[in-house]
């Protein structure tokens, strides 16, 4: 079975002064603050948590 490639996503600002959804978005993704980094599936569900904080993070994919 080939496996999918990944997500890193890296929290480059932070949410202080930001609306609480986009917080708990930064929650989900398992963000702790700027600088902070996680790697995630490319699905669905994770590439929309992503869009919603696009201005937040960076995003890059990594094969795995």
């Amino acid at each position: 079975m080939k496996s999918a490639a990944k997500l890193a996503v890296r929290q480059r600002v932070s949410v202080i002064g930001r609306p609480h959804p986009q917080r708990r978005v930064i929650d989900g993704l398992g963000l702790r603050g700027p600088g902070s980094s996680v790697i995630v599936e490319n699905t669905p569900s994770f590439r929309g948590m992503i869009k919603k904080v696009l201005h937040l993070v960076t995003v890059e994919e990594v094969k795995s």
